[in-house]
């Protein structure tokens, strides 16, 4: 990956159109379940979402076995769709992007209240 991909992101812009093809391969049912997978994945990305890129390979990757093994998606990800990408994204009660702003914010009022009260 060189500097310009990094930067403009167009490495990304190519690892998610391999998805999608990757994806668009697959039965209707798991073509919904890779949908609503990347819907509850978002929420646990950076501001590039580039530390989804594995999660989300690793997920389809998963779909496409299961598809070529005759597994129905319910069998392979259950009833719980979000329980299972909170799992994928670091176990229930991974903080999302929100946690982390929020956090962020409260750190800085913190700071600042500290200066003027100082």
């Amino acid at each position: 990956m060189s500097f310009w991909d990094t930067i403009t992101g167009s490495d990304l812009t190519r690892e998610w159109k391999a998805f999608e093809a990757r994806a668009a391969a697959l039965p209707a049912d798991y073509q919904e379940a890779w949908t609503q997978i990347k819907g509850n994945l978002f929420a646990y990305g950076d501001f590039t979402g580039r530390n989804l890129m594995p999660i989300l390979d690793a997920a389809l990757g998963l779909l496409e076995e299961a598809s070529t093994e005759g597994q129905s998606v319910r069998e392979v990800l259950g009833d719980d769709i979000p329980g299972f990408c909170a799992a994928l994204a670091g176990g229930e009660g991974a903080r999302t992007f929100r946690d982390r702003w929020r956090q962020q914010l409260n750190r800085n009022v913190a700071r600042k209240l500290g200066r003027l009260g100082g």
